[in-house]
């Protein structure tokens, strides 16, 4: 250590803690020649007081177990030797931990500690990294040094330790220097004035508020044809498509814009004046005449909320058009108060009667033309499909993870008049997006599986805003039933639905926020050395918002943040990766993101040929389902290179040809779904899917979790009532045919028509029969066959 740098770290001792070796040091400077130190001393107090003002006081304490250590390495030998030993003498290991072990136990340290922020945790964490820093050092720096030889020989006292211990401490949690400045930056109060172009003008708010089928958003919509420019928000890529196609149709060039898709509708690339956009999408510094943001209520959604908020404070638009519940009228009105502009309430009401019936469905034989039956999981789904096909009927099948184009192509399916299929079977997802011919909505269950704003998984009965939401899809004004109905499949169902549907619907209390990339990076620039998933969770922590305001849920953002983080990338590149939409829940797809993560970080372009090897197409169409959920993951890896390919370009190059791979794996898709029970029969053959222990361990979990709500995963309990003697030549044959009918593998017609069909075509062949036991085993093969096939 030069002797320079040992005068400097020695003016940050506590003034008369060095005087004792004033003489000594003096002497040494003047025999190598250096200057003498002047007021050696002082500005570690001043620092000190300085640091003590402003660790006082603060809004809120921080949740320290989000603060994770960094590791202090002891040092090693020195080039200019130990400069400490020099000047007094070698410490004596045994006597500084004695010192050490003293310094711990004060409760006086302990509560300037606390002073400082360092709760019991840190101060711990923090003492245990300082002593093993002193301990396994071979030279120390001087002035630490001369503290602990001054405390052996009691010419100090053991708490000037204090601000040696602080300055580790703070070397271990760089947080604990930056808490102020962490604090302004995450300080989320006022939102408003983020978006001062959209303050620059007076904004006329319309709210277009009533339930589904009421032509709220018609009206919306109507405006936004008129004007000479707009953006439409939507919630869905399937309503920017709809709004998009039908801008377009009526004369009205429109682009589209969502995560994966930009199409530009001019044929010179130029932007169209309109644009209907997902509304994460919006651009909040164009300007339009007319502005649509569709499902308004979404604003209070846990994961997505925040960019319902964006969009509402943000676009700059002379009218601003929002549809949605009216449990958001009074909160966007208070928002609106708060920039100074004034909302303009239309309400509307529904434009077709629906009633819910006083029966439920109780056996799927009573299904009718235009039924939809809403399942809150994909196994009831397989489940309830298959026992339709077995009836002899078609079925149409939605859910949220089958791409958009099978979506569409389903509940054109179902829609069309001349098609055999008269039957849907779907979950929640038809709940906005799709126009669909219903006559009747009947809830297969009531339980729907959520996770609430703190991240955390909820199974609870649906709420009356999301049974609206879906029973309004019956009977709408465009289809062929004016009228619509809603029922349920299970008879004790009933009572609860109508109850949830007659609830108040609890107004919306606050809108959504997200940290931007700039503040990410601003505490970034502070903690240097901390994972990003450890800087949002410190964000959160810190962050203050106004009453009307949460942050939103970012457990997908870390997830993701984790999966990333042994991969060098820049942090604005690791942010992006990180917002990029995934399923979690899907392996290939999370191990997708993080190949592409790693392609990038190597600047290896990720092109059409590697993809192709890398999903290995040719794609075989599925033979079970196994196979089609893992063609909808590959469609998934497909969609999140097209979104990345719209931020990083140059490393994605191949988007047009990635769409036209993914257009061909969309029809295989659209097939697999179009012979799913063809699909759901070969898996449960295959032992591949167990839908009876399935839904069995389904309803297991559920019966404790909502008090008197006991979940039917079979549809068809009084079916086996009905047909509890189905004709046998002997008791075994009964036994196994009640089994399969409360199963709902068959009914009672279907059994005597398969026997009677069995026995005629033994006839047929004049095989001859002795024993008439001989035809019950036959026929329990005859009738197996089919389900096992």
């Amino acid at each position: 250590m030069s002797f320079p740098r040992c005068v400097l770290l020695w003016a940050r001792l506590p003034a008369g803690h060095w005087a004792g070796h004033r003489a000594a040091v003096c002497s040494v400077l003047r025999a190598r020649g250096e200057p003498l130190p002047g007021a050696l001393g002082r500005v570690s107090t001043v620092a000190l007081a300085s640091s003590s003002s402003s660790a006082s006081g603060g809004p809120k304490a921080p949740n320290t177990s989000l603060f994770v250590p960094l590791t202090v390495k002891p040092q090693g030998p020195s080039a200019d030797g130990d400069v400490g030993a020099e000047l007094t003498r070698p410490l004596d290991k045994n006597e500084v931990k004695k010192i050490l072990d003293k310094f711990y136990k004060r409760k006086e340290i302990q509560k300037l500690g606390a002073d400082y922020g360092l709760d019991a945790r840190l101060f711990h964490q923090a003492f245990v990294s300082f002593r093993n820093y002193i301990m396994q050092s071979h030279s120390l720096d001087v002035d630490i040094h001369i503290i602990l030889n001054d405390i052996c020989f009691s010419a100090a006292h053991v708490d000037d330790l204090f601000p040696f211990f602080l300055r580790h401490a703070k070397q271990i949690f760089p947080v604990l220097e930056c808490k102020d400045d962490l604090r302004k930056i995450s300080d989320l109060r006022i939102p408003p004035n983020w978006y001062p172009e959209a303050r620059a003008i007076r904004r006329k708010i319309i709210f277009h508020s009533g339930p589904t089928n009421s032509g709220k958003t018609y009206h919306a919509i109507q405006k936004y044809l008129s004007a000479k420019s707009g953006v439409y928000c939507g919630p869905l890529k399937l309503l920017a498509h709809e709004i998009f196609e039908k801008s377009n149709a009526a004369g009205v060039p429109c682009d589209l814009v969502t995560g994966e898709e930009r199409v530009t509708i001019e044929p010179d690339g130029k932007q169209a004046a309109h644009v209907a956009c997902t509304v994460e999408m919006c651009s909040v510094t164009t300007p339009y005449e007319v502005a649509v943001i569709d499902e308004i209520q979404m604003i209070k959604d846990p994961a997505r909320g925040w960019a319902w908020t964006r969009a509402l404070l943000g676009l700059c638009a002379e009218e601003v058009h929002l549809c949605g519940e009216s449990a958001a009228i009074d909160l966007v009105t208070e928002l609106m108060y708060t920039t100074g502009e004034e909302v303009e309430v239309r309400k509307y009401k529904r434009l077709t009667p629906i009633s819910v019936l006083d029966h439920a469905l109780e056996s799927l034989d009573n299904l009718r033309p235009g039924d939809c039956i809403v399942c809150f999981s994909k196994n009831d789904i397989y489940s309830v499909s298959r026992q339709i096909e077995i009836r002899g009927l078609e079925s149409a099948v939605i859910y949220g993870s089958l791409p958009p184009g099978t979506k569409l192509a389903q509940a054109k399916k179902f829609n069309d008049p001349d098609d055999p299929c008269k039957i849907l079977v779907a979950t929640d997802a038809i709940g906005m997006g799709l126009n669909l011919s219903i006559r009747r909505i009947i809830f297969y269950s009531l339980i729907k599986p959520t996770v609430n704003e703190k991240g955390e998984k909820e199974i609870e009965p649906i709420t009356t805003s999301q049974a609206l939401q879906i029973a309004g899809r019956a009977g709408r004004f465009s289809s062929k039933y004016k009228e619509g109905e809603v029922t349920t499949m299970n008879r004790e169902d009933l009572s609860l639905l109508k109850e949830i549907l007659n609830r108040h619907v609890e107004p919306i209390k606050a809108a959504g926020l997200h940290p931007t990339a700039e503040q990410i990076e601003m505490f970034a620039y502070h903690l240097p050395d901390t994972t990003l998933s450890n800087l949002i969770d410190i964000f959160v922590d810190f962050s203050q918002v106004d009453g009307q305001y949460f942050v939103c849920n970012m457990d997908d953002f870390k997830f993701s943040a984790e999966l990333i983080q042994h991969i060098p990338l820049s942090l604005r590149v690791r942010y992006v990766f990180c917002t990029a939409p995934i399923n979690k829940k899907q392996p290939f797809v999370c191990s997708s993101l993080l190949q592409f993560a790693r392609q990038y970080s190597r600047n290896e372009p990720l092109t059409f040929s590697w993809l192709r090897r890398y999903i290995k197409w040719p794609i075989l169409p599925p033979k079970n389902i196994k196979d089609l959920m893992d063609l909808e993951a590959v469609h998934d890896v497909l969609d999140l290179y097209l979104w990345l390919s719209y931020r990083f370009m140059d490393m994605f190059p191949d988007a047009s040809l990635i769409r036209d791979l993914q257009k061909e794996l969309d029809g295989i898709i659209q097939d697999g779904v179009h012979n799913i029970t063809k699909l759901i029969k070969i898996s449960e053959a295959h032992k591949l899917l167990n839908l009876e222990s399935l839904s069995a361990e389904n309803q297991s979990r559920l019966s404790g979790t909502v008090k008197g709500q006991a979940r039917r995963v079979r549809g068809t309990k009084t079916l086996g009532s009905k047909a509890a003697e189905p004709p046998s030549p002997n008791a075994g044959e009964k036994s196994l045919a009640s089994r399969l009918v409360q199963q709902g593998l068959l009914t009672a017609d279907v059994l005597k028509q398969l026997e009677k069909e069995w026995l005629t075509q033994q006839m047929e062949h004049g095989k001859d029969r002795t024993e008439p036991g001989t035809h019950s085993k036959g026929t329990r093969r005859k009738k197996k066959e089919p389900d096992s096939d």
